[in-house]
C-alpha cells in the first residue's frame, strides 16, 4: 500500500473511531439526560402523544390532558386557571414549570414506581398513561386566600398567602398574585404560546413568579417573633417580665438621625421599661432592637436558622428562594472588599425587627408560626400528598417529617400567649375570630427606598391551643392604599383560617 492510501486509511479509521465514541457517549452516557431535557423535540412530541396524569386537589383535577385532533393527540388544560397556576405551572412544547416540571416523571408515566403499569400497557397494546399527583391544598382555603388577597391589593397589586397545617407540614394554601392563565401557554399553537408568554413576561407585576417561594423581602415586625423566641429560649426574659423599651434608641457606635430607631408613633412603647406582652402587642421596635443586641447576632442567627432561614426545605416544588439571616458583612474601602466580619450592634438591632439584611419568603414566615403552633416542632412543608396510578391506585403517600425542634415546648407556649394577647389587645386584632383563640403578629417593613410604600406582613395561627392552620400573608404592592400589615393582612389571614376551621 502506497503512502497516500495508507494516510487516507488511517485518517478514515480515526474518523470512524471518533464517530463510534460520540455515538456511545450520546446513547449510553448522556441518554437519560437528553431524554429528560424538555428542549428535546422528540421527547416533547412523545409527551404530548400520550395521556399525561392528573394534578388533583381533592377529587377535582386542576391539570389534565384532553384528546385533540392534531399531531400531538393530547392537550394539557388547567380548569383552575389563575387560582392554581403558580403551583401547577404549565406544560408546553419545550418547557415545563411548577409541579408539571418537578413531578414530570410521575405525570409522564416514566417514574420507576409506574413500571408495572407501563408493562401492562405494553402487553395490552395500550398507550402508556401517566400517574396522578394528588395535592395537600384545601380548595376552600385556596379560594379564600386568592379572593381576599385579590380584593385587598387590587388589580395592580402584588402579594402572596401561604397556609400550613402545623402538625404535619401539609401546605393548605399557596397563592401568588397577580397570577396567569396557563391554558394559553399550553396551547399547541406556537403563535398563541409565544404571544401569551411575551405579554406575561413583559408585565411589570411579574405574574409568572410564584411569590410564595420565589420572592423574599424584609419581614419587618413579623421577625420579632423570632427575636422573642431567641430571648425566651436563651433565658433573658420570660413572658411575664419587663423589657427595656423607650420612645427612641440609637445603637452604640452609631451617629446621625438616620440611625435612630423609633416606634413610628406608638406611645405604648415610650416608657423605659414595659411588659413583654406590651412590647409584642404594640410592636415596639426599640424593645426588640435592644433585645437583639443583648442576645447578640450569633444567637439570633442560630434561632432564625432553627426556623429554616439560610436553608432549603421544600422538596416537591421549585425553584425556591432561600430566606436569609446575614452570616457576615463585607465592607468596602475605596472599592476594595475587606475581610468578612460579624454584624455590629447597629446591624443586629435592625435585624431584630426584620430589617437590615434579613429577608424571608411567605413560606418561611408561615413555617415560623407553624413551628410555634406545633409546640416548637418544625415540620417539613410539602405539597404532594399522594402519587397514584392512572386508575387512582395509591403508590405512595407522603409521611410528615419533623425537621427539628426549632424551640422548646415551654418557649412555644410563652410565645403563643404573647401572640394571643397581640390579637386580643394589640395590633393584630383584625384577625380575631369570634369564639376562637387566634395568635398573630403584624409586620410593616420599610423598603429602604425613599418615597416607596412599605411591605405589609401578617402571620397567625388558630386555634391557639391546638392549631389546625398557620398563615403568612405578604403584601408587596397595594396601589392607592396605605400599607399596614394588620389592617390589610389581618382580614386576609382571618378569611383563610375561617375557611379551614369552618368545614
Amino acid at each position: 500500500m502506497n503512502k497516500p492510501i495508507r494516510t487516507v486509511s488511517i485518517f478514515c479509521m480515526f474518523l470512524f473511531l471518533a464517530l463510534m465514541a460520540n455515538v456511545t457517549y450520546l446513547q449510553f452516557w448522556r441518554s437519560e439526560e437528553l431524554n429528560k431535557d424538555p428542549r428535546n423535540a422528540r421527547v416533547a412530541a412523545a409527551a404530548f402523544s400520550r395521556e399525561r396524569g392528573l394534578i388533583q386537589v381533592g377529587e377535582d383535577p386542576i391539570a389534565r390532558s384532553v384528546p385533540v385532533d392534531d399531531q400531538y393527540k393530547y392537550l394539557r388544560v388547567y380548569p383552575g386557571k389563575e387560582l392554581y397556576a403558580p403551583v401547577t405551572g404549565y406544560l408546553q412544547l419545550g418547557s415545563q414549570t411548577g409541579l408539571e416540571r418537578s413531578q414530570n416523571e410521575v405525570l409522564s408515566g416514566e417514574d420507576p414506581r409506574l413500571f408495572v403499569n407501563r408493562l401492562v400497557d405494553l402487553l395490552k397494546g395500550d398507550t402508556n398513561q401517566g400517574g396522578n399527583v394528588s395535592l395537600t391544598l384545601d380548595p376552600k382555603a385556596q379560594r379564600a386566600a386568592y379572593r381576599a388577597l385579590r380584593d385587598t391589593v387590587g388589580p395592580d397589586g402584588e402579594g402572596s398567602v401561604v397556609a400550613i397545617q402545623p402538625k404535619t407540614g401539609r401546605i393548605l394554601a399557596m397563592v401568588s398574585f397577580p397570577s396567569y392563565d396557563p391554558n394559553e401557554l399550553a396551547s399547541h399553537s406556537r403563535d398563541v404560546r409565544e404571544k401569551a408568554y411575551d405579554r406575561l413576561d413583559a408585565n411589570e407585576h411579574q405574574p409568572l413568579l410564584n411569590r410564595a417561594i420565589q420572592t423574599r423581602l424584609f419581614p419587618g415586625s413579623t421577625f420579632k417573633v423570632v427575636t422573642a423566641a431567641a430571648a425566651i429560649e436563651e433565658g433573658l426574659y420570660n413572658q411575664d417580665d419587663q423589657v427595656p423599651s423607650g420612645a427612641t434608641w440609637q445603637a452604640p457606635g452609631t451617629s446621625g438621625s438616620q440611625n435612630v430607631i423609633d416606634n413610628e408613633g406608638r406611645s405604648g412603647c415610650s416608657p423605659a421599661e414595659i411588659s413583654f406582652a406590651a412590647a409584642m402587642e404594640n410592636s415596639c421596635n426599640t424593645a426588640f432592637a435592644k433585645m437583639a443586641v443583648k442576645l447578640g447576632p450569633k444567637k439570633l442567627r442560630e434561632t432564625a436558622e432553627a426556623f429554616g432561614f439560610n436553608s432549603d426545605y421544600l422538596e416537591d416544588l421549585g425553584p425556591q428562594a432561600r430566606s436569609v439571616f446575614p452570616k457576615e458583612v463585607v465592607d468596602t474601602i475605596d472599592g476594595e472588599p475587606q475581610d468578612p466580619r460579624e454584624l455590629n450592634d447597629a446591624e443586629t438591632a435592625r435585624s431584630g425587627f426584620g430589617q437590615f439584611s434579613v429577608q424571608a419568603t411567605p413560606l418561611q414566615m408561615a413555617m415560623v408560626v407553624s413551628a410555634i403552633a406545633n409546640r416548637g416542632g418544625l415540620m417539613r412543608p410539602y405539597l404532594v400528598d399522594q402519587i397514584q396510578t392512572a386508575s387512582f391506585d395509591v403508590l405512595e403517600t407522603t409521611e410528615p417529617e419533623k425537621l427539628r425542634d426549632a424551640i422548646s415546648p415551654q418557649t412555644a407556649a410563652q410565645l403563643t400567649d404573647l401572640l394571643v394577647s397581640t390579637v386580643d389587645d394589640g395590633t393584630a386584632s383584625p384577625a380575631a375570630i369570634d369564639g376562637v383563640k387566634v395568635a398573630g403578629k403584624t409586620g410593616t417593613a420599610q423598603r429602604g427606598v425613599e418615597g416607596k410604600a412599605p411591605y405589609g406582613w401578617f402571620v397567625s395561627f388558630a386555634p391557639a391551643e391546638n392549631a389546625e392552620v398557620a398563615v403568612a400573608v405578604m403584601i408587596q404592592e397595594a396601589p392607592g392604599k396605605e400599607i399596614a400589615g394588620g389592617q390589610l393582612g389581618g382580614p386576609i389571614a382571618k378569611a383563610v383560617m375561617e375557611a379551614v376551621l369552618n368545614k
